[in-house]
Parts: C-alpha cells; sequence; structure tokens
C-alpha cells in the first residue's frame, strides 16, 4: 500500500503559479491529462484539471465551468456555492491531487486558495453486468461481478441490506494503486479475522495489482501448496452466502473475481446449485462429486499399476481382452497413460485459448480424431483411451477451476508412483496428499475442517445436503458470533389443527 516514487506529499501553496508548476512537472508527457485554466467571474485565475476519458466532460461543461466563468461582478459570493455538484471534498496536498485525478475526479485549484476541491463527476465505459462467465449457473442469480469496484460493492449491498455490511478499502501497488474492500458483516465476522487480513494487505509492497490472483498469493497461508486456500468467484449470491456464515471477502478494483476467505476442501467442493435445487438432488449431486474426484485423482494411477504389477487382480476374460490389446503396443503402461494424459491437456488447454465459437469444437472433435488414430497407429490402446476420456469427464464434476487444476496437476506424480512401486506407490501418494491437506490452513482454518478436526455440528454438510428447515445455527469457521440464524420449527407442512384436505 506504499505510495509510487512520483507521489509527492507537497502541500499547496497559496499560489496558482506555483501549484501549477509543480503539478504540469508531475504530468510532463501525460497527453490524456487536461489542465483547463479559465477566470472564475472574469477576475480570479483558477485551473481544472482532468483526466480525458474518465469523467463527464458535459457535466463538467453544464454545471462547473458554465457557472463559473459568468462575469457577475459579484466576487463576495462563494464561487463553491455556484457549483451544483452533490458531492465534493476538500485537498491539500499534491498526493491527494494525484489520488482523486487518476481515479477520474477533477479538481479545482483557485489563486489565493491553499486548498484545492475534488468534484465528482468520474465517468468511464464499463462492462454491463452479465451472467458469469467461468461459473455456468443452473438455477439462481444470473448476476455476475465486473471490473468495476463501486458496481460490485453495490451488487452486494442490494443483497444484504443492513448497515451492519461493512466495506473497508485499502490501496495496494506503488504505481496501480488499485482499490481493494474488504467486506464483512459486522457481528457475524470474527474481529480478529478482519485485523489478520488487514495486517496481510499491509504488508504487501509491490508495483502493481492486475488481478485479484495476485493479492490471492500473497496472502495465502502456504502459498507454495498445489491447493487453493482462497476461493474465487464471480457470483454476488456465492459471496453474500459466505458472508453471513462469518467468512469475509476481497473485491478488486479491475477484477471480476471476489476473494472469500477462510475456505476450506469441503466448501471448496460446494455448488451455489446445491441450495438452489431439492435438497435430496443437491445429496445425491454432492456424493457423485466425491466419487468423481476419486476418478479423476486415482483412476489413471490405479490402471497403470493394476496393468504393471498386479495381473492378478483382473478377471481372466478382462485380463485377456486387455492383453489383445496391447500386444502390439510398443510403450509401457506408464508411458502410455503419461502420452495419453498429456495429451489430453494440450487439446483442453488448446480449447481454453482459441476462440469461443471453434474452442469447444476443436477440443472434442481433437480428442476423438487423436484418439482413434492413435489406436489405429499402435501407439496406445483402447482401454488407455476409455481411462483418459472417464477421468477427464472426471475432473469436468469439480465445482471450482481452481481445485480442479490441483487435482489435475497431483495425477502425474502419482502416475510416477504407481508406474515405479505399483499399489503400494499409489498409496504412498494419497497419504501424503491427505497429509499435506490436514497441515494446510486458510487464515488459520484447518483446511479439512470440519472433518480433520471433526466438528459433528457442521459435519452434515460435508456429505449432505441437509434441508434448509435444519439450519438453525451459523456454520462458523472461526468464533462463535451470533449462532442462531433462523428460528426453529420452519418445517414445511400443515398447521396444527389445520385441516389437511381444505
Amino acid at each position: 500500500m506504499q505510495q509510487g516514487p512520483e507521489m509527492r506529499t507537497d502541500e499547496l501553496s497559496l499560489s496558482l503559479v506555483d501549484n501549477l508548476e509543480t503539478l504540469t512537472a508531475l504530468y510532463e508527457n501525460c497527453a490524456d491529462v487536461i489542465f483547463h485554466r479559465f477566470l472564475i467571474y472574469g477576475q480570479t485565475d483558477a485551473v481544472l484539471i482532468f483526466v480525458e476519458g474518465m469523467c463527464d466532460t458535459g457535466i463538467i461543461d453544464e454545471h462547473i465551468l458554465a457557472p463559473l466563468k459568468q462575469d457577475t461582478g459579484q466576487l463576495e459570493t462563494p464561487f463553491m456555492k455556484r457549483i451544483a455538484i452533490s458531492h465534493a471534498q476538500k485537498i491539500n496536498t499534491i498526493a491527494e491531487i494525484n489520488d482523486h485525478i487518476v481515479n477520474g475526479n477533477p479538481v479545482l485549484l483557485v489563486d489565493g486558495e491553499k486548498e484545492g476541491v475534488s468534484l465528482c463527476v468520474a465517468k468511464w465505459d464499463k462492462r454491463s453486468i452479465d451472467e458469469p462467465v467461468a461459473e455456468a449457473v443452473v438455477r439462481g442469480p444470473r448476476q455476475g461481478f465486473i471490473e468495476t469496484l463501486n458496481v460490485n460493492t453495490t451488487l452486494i449491498r442490494r443483497i444484504i441490506k443492513t448497515p451492519a455490511l461493512k466495506i473497508k478499502k485499502v490501496k495496494i501497488g506503488r504505481y496501480t494503486q488499485t482499490k481493494t474492500a474488504i467486506v464483512y458483516v459486522e457481528g457475524l465476522a470474527d474481529a480478529s479475522l478482519i485485523d489478520e487480513i488487514e495486517k496481510r494487505l499491509r504488508r504487501i509492497d509491490i508495483d502493481g495489482i492486475l488481478d485479484s490472483s495476485y493479492i490471492e498469493e500473497l496472502i495465502e497461508d502456504n502459498p507454495r501448496s498445489v491447493f487453493p486456500q482462497l476461493l474465487s468467484t464471480e457470483r454476488p449470491d456465492v459471496v453474500c452466502a459466505n458472508l453471513l456464515e462469518g467468512r469475509a471477502a476481497l473485491l478488486i478494483e479491475g477484477s471480476p473475481f471476489a476473494l472469500v476467505m477462510p475456505i476450506t476442501f469441503f466448501s471448496l467442493m460446494q455448488s451455489p446449485e446445491d441450495y438452489y435445487e431439492r435438497f435430496w438432488a443437491g445429496t445425491l449431486i454432492r456424493w457423485l462429486r466425491y466419487l468423481f474426484l476419486a476418478i479423476a485423482l486415482i483412476i489413471p494411477s490405479s490402471y497403470v499399476a493394476i496393468l504393471t504389477f498386479h495381473q492378478e487382480m483382473i478377471p481372466t476374460t478382462l485380463l485377456l481382452s486387455v492383453a489383445r490389446s496391447r500386444e502390439e503396443i510398443p510403450f509401457p503402461a506408464l508411458v502410455e497413460a503419461l502420452l495419453m494424459e498429456v495429451s489430453f491437456e494440450a487439446l483442453r488447454e488448446a480449447g481454453v485459448r482459441l476462440p469461443k465459437q471453434v474452442g469447444a469444437a476443436v477440443s472434442i472433435v481433437g480428442a476423438l480424431v487423436i484418439g482413434q488414430a492413435a489406436i489405429a497407429a499402435g501407439l496406445v490402446s483402447a482401454p488407455m483411451v476409455m481411462v483418459v476420456a472417464i477421468t477427464g469427464i472426471a475432473s469436468f464434476t469439480i465445482p471450482r477451476y481452481t481445485l480442479g487444476i490441483s487435482f489435475r496437476l497431483l495425477r502425474f506424480p502419482l502416475m510416477f508412483l504407481a508406474g515405479m512401486l505399483g499399489l503400494l506407490g499409489l498409496m504412498l501418494g494419497v497419504i501424503s496428499i491427505v497429509v499435506h491437506m490436514s497441515a494446510l490452513r486458510s487464515f488459520g482454518v484447518p483446511y479439512l475442517e470440519p472433518v480433520a478436526p471433526m466438528k459433528w455440528g457442521i459435519f452434515k454438510e460435508v456429505l449432505s445436503r441437509a434441508p434448509l428447515w435444519t439450519h438453525n445455527t451459523r456454520p462458523h469457521l472461526t468464533g462463535s458470533y451470533n449462532p442462531v440464524r433462523q428460528s426453529s420449527g420452519l418445517k414445511p407442512g400443515p398447521e396444527q389443527g389445520e385441516n389437511k384436505h381444505d
């Protein structure tokens, strides 16, 4: 949050000429910074400084310059009373002038005045509020964050309409001076959590922040881990749901992705649609998600281990079928699996980078064509192609992209261990992953909570989506503030004494 070397804290002078000399030197070779000099009431020198394209020039001409340029001869009338602007702020240093100008607010300097006036008429082109791009919405709100911080905070304020919703803004980056907002609900979030977030943000000393991922990597408990320790989302409803559970969020100017903290592995495996559909469907989908997570992680390694070291585990008929398909394959199972997995990941990456109109078609058609060609050429066997295809499909069931990448990366070391040590190596790899996850923390919260350590009160949400009328207590990860989230007795059904047939 340090200021760049060009930021000066000099106070303004009573002389407009001296102030202009300092500011013109500061903004030398900045063609988009406009210095509009004029006379107030036709007698007093003044200058209006603004960045072209970042403010509403129509309002500037009509409500600022036009009233001040009138030659009324009434110098005793304060010039600020002639400006029809709802919000103005007095500033008295060069650093404050720069801060307001680069954020789109014109600054008015008047000769003989030691204070400037910042006029809030910022306006620039911004993306409209659309459906989230990276998170498909099946059922639920279809509004997504955009790159403008004030719009994003408004989206949250429109959902949580209470003065307890607090928004603290800080600036990070020597040159970018990126605005970052800490959002939380007072009385639900642990005060020590907010203090820790502010502490970690204050220690960031970097030239610039271009996306929320910069801050995510700089404030994680263990940035060297392959697992994400913060939840990134572009859905306001997801952020609000976490705020109501006592968590906090970071919104960053220029990024449509908010960061939620603290989180656990099991919260990353949950999807908003789990709570928008009926609880039976949410529970079933959650079970399928954990099943396919295991498939995506260990199926290729299990295939390599069994085929290389443990052929006796395969039924005879299936073993003969696999042997026939592999009799002309020149590579061992490990090399065959690596070849197909790397090819599949390359096709997936190509589908992301290509234009949307052709990306999906190229990735799907490319996988089919290359897989069939590889089988025909005798480079890989048909069972291996099927294993890789199932693994790829299973990896898409992970609701969070960052968590999916983690397990995609972990497949490769597990395949090496399985190829060298068989199922023993696979189990050693899985145990190492679990031990590593057990040691992770997200702002002090254990990564595998509520399983390790066990917390029975919120354990029911790990494997099932409990009905909403049972969510009487708040599933806090830090502290135990305001534990009651709803009244008891909300189970739907006919009232006592009501005629069920009416």
